[in-house]
């Protein structure tokens, strides 16, 4: 087995962020939001049968995220993330799309392979 050899980048200590300092909220607040697009992008193109025309949308709602960019008050992220998840939930698809063959879909589990069982035990009559 060949030895392998990484090279590390030396961070002087006096540039070392210390865990306390980095702000709770960044990274929990960076994955909410990131979350919240997705399935903003997802809602829409459970309304929209077309690709193309989901296009549109799908800019206009990036459109909308980057406008609220530069917040960065907690408060007011903490109100626009709950107006979105409201409007989301108000605007929620009945039968929302499924992948035909993700559970759920119409080909789910569809021609399985037969279990392989032991056979009967032998019985003398």
């Amino acid at each position: 087995m060949a030895s392998r050899t990484y090279s590390a980048t030396v961070v002087s200590p006096e540039r070392m962020t210390p865990a306390y300092e980095v702000p709770d909220m960044t990274l929990s607040h960076r994955a909410k939001v990131c979350s919240l697009y997705r399935r903003a992008l997802k809602l829409s193109l459970d309304w929209c049968n077309d690709r193309a025309a989901w296009r549109g949308q799908a800019m206009y709602i990036r459109t909308v995220f980057d406008a609220n960019l530069a917040v960065n008050d907690r408060r007011t992220q903490r109100v626009l993330i709950e107006e979105a998840e409201r409007i989301l939930d108000e605007y929620k698809h009945p039968e929302p799309y499924r992948a035909p063959t993700a559970p759920g879909g119409s080909k789910w589990e569809r021609n399985l392979e037969a279990p392989i069982l032991d056979p009967p035990p032998k019985m003398d009559l």
